[in-house]
């Protein structure tokens, strides 16, 4: 009797591990996708990137410490690792969650604008950044961050390197991106206003994107109707808080997107937004 009870646990173990490895082969031979999630984090800006590769990039983190409750909701419990981190400009909804993530996580790639700001919040994201060991690249117009076969990273501003200098207000050097995975794209515009907005479709007539991620929270300093007509994007995302204080987003701007018949998701009524491409397709969960 003892021998067969043990023939059954062999023939069990062999029979799990079985099943393990026809999983393994079955997940490889399935199509890879580019995962981009907007979270919501209230009144501010967090987005994740999964690529096809498998890399995770995380551009800005919120206003708060809820971006780790958002990270843990993407990542495996046993992943500590990031392999970039974008800020595109270092104002509180944008920078604060960041400073809880290079405490929890280790950073490989670090990109930014390297600009100056006079706040606690700036001094103690230098002060992290050099902690953290990462490797960091100051960005600005012209460059491209290569992900992966058939992705990339076209940076589209600044106009110039801005290491070093002072501002005390950083919406118009915000890092504007644009991700492309072969046929679809995806626009990241931080908080940039419209003069700049003006200045980059100026410096590529040619621009389009599948996916626009709405500058500014939907606030009327952004998203002009010049640059919406040019871009001509099939999603527009705006990153807001519920009942926020600014009013945002703005119905100037919701009335712009309504007249060119983008479809408009908002993180205040959706909750996360996670758009799935597969290089040629979109999907929204």
């Amino acid at each position: 009797m003892q021998r067969n009870n043990d023939a059954l646990v062999v023939l069990g173990i062999l029979f799990f591990f079985n099943i393990l490895a026809w999983i393994a082969v079955y997940d490889l031979s399935q199509p890879r996708f580019l995962e981009v999630t907007f979270f919501d984090v209230g009144q501010g800006d967090s987005i994740f990137i999964e690529t096809p590769q498998g890399h995770q990039i995380l551009i800005d983190g919120g206003p708060s410490s809820i971006i780790l409750e958002k990270l843990a909701e993407e990542m495996p419990f046993w992943d500590r690792t990031i392999d970039l981190i974008i800020l595109t400009h270092p104002e509180h909804d944008h920078l604060a969650g960041l400073l809880q993530v290079l405490e929890r996580y280790k950073v490989d790639y670090i990109l930014w604008t390297g600009i100056v700001r006079d706040t606690n919040e700036n001094k103690e994201w230098r002060k992290l950044i050099e902690e953290e060991g990462a490797e960091i690249k100051i960005v600005q117009a012209g460059q491209e961050i290569r992900l992966g076969e058939g992705i990339y990273f076209d940076i589209l501003n600044p106009f110039e390197n801005l290491e070093g200098k002072e501002f005390k207000n950083s919406n118009n050097t915000s890092i504007i991106s644009l991700l492309v995975f072969n046929q679809n794209s995806f626009l990241f515009t931080g908080d940039a206003y419209k003069s700049v907005e003006k200045k980059i479709i100026g410096a590529d007539a040619n621009l389009k994107t599948d996916v626009l991620k709405v500058g500014h929270h939907g606030s009327k300093t952004s998203t002009s109707e010049e640059f919406i007509e040019q871009i001509l994007p099939k999603i527009a995302v705006i990153s807001v808080g519920k009942s926020n204080r600014y009013g945002h987003p703005h119905q100037e701007t919701l009335a712009i997107l309504k007249e060119y018949g983008i479809r408009v998701l908002r993180t205040d009524e959706e909750g996360d937004i996670k758009i799935i491409s597969d290089g040629a397709n979109l999907k929204i969960k």
